[in-house]
């Protein structure tokens, strides 16, 4: 089994609905586990509530988790035009991992929820991917094969570098059905990208 982890910090439910679009399509890849994690809050509670963030009983992952997959899938809102903080952070925690190699040549891909077109959303998807380099992971974007990103029919979001939507600047709209059907899309894309790499490490190993 290929595994797939798809990880994510979401404030309003925006990049969780994303998140969980990259994980089916990744499901539809036949021979594929996939994982569904977020990364832990650090903002506190009382702040939590004030701000209206929407509550998510998925389960916390740990940097540590990381090892154990073959493709990781990174979802973050963007925070003045890079990921948010929470998700740093735990990539600021898995410098063990770095020092040890254990991410070269595993599969990864960025997905993002900004509040408007131009508020960052392709410098999130694009910033958001260099951590991931200095891993020596293998960068999957959203490749024009997905026809839905050059629509001129409606506010859409995603870029070649990954999967996206626009929120809104009150974060009042919902993912559109093209933003859902790019995550589903990326998802499949990764799923397959890591498995054929897993096929060929197999075969190098039995040689």
């Amino acid at each position: 089994m290929t595994r797939v982890l798809v990880l994510y910090y979401s404030s309003y439910g925006h990049v969780r609905t994303l998140a969980q679009a990259e994980a089916e399509g990744a499901r539809s890849v036949p021979g594929t586990d996939v994982d569904l994690r977020r990364v832990p809050e650090t903002v506190p509670e009382k702040i939590r509530e004030q701000a209206g963030f929407v509550a998510d009983d998925t389960p916390v992952a740990t940097p540590a988790d990381l090892e154990a997959y073959d493709a990781i899938i990174l979802g973050s809102p963007t925070r003045f035009g890079m990921m948010a903080g929470q998700m740093k952070s735990f990539l600021d925690q898995a410098g063990g991992l770095w020092a040890r190699n254990a991410l070269v040549g595993k599969v990864a891909a960025v997905f993002a929820s900004t509040g408007s077109q131009h508020g960052g959303h392709e410098a999130t998807l694009l910033s958001s991917q260099i951590p991931l380099q200095h891993f020596g992971m293998l960068i999957a974007g959203l490749p024009y094969s997905f026809a839905g990103q050059t629509t001129a029919e409606g506010i859409v979001g995603g870029a070649p570098y990954g999967a996206g939507t626009i929120a809104g600047a009150d974060d009042s709209l919902a993912p559109t059905e093209t933003d859902l059907a790019g995550a589903r899309f990326q998802g499949a894309h990764v799923a397959r990208i890591a498995a054929g790499l897993a096929g060929t490490t197999g075969q190098e190993e039995a040689a």
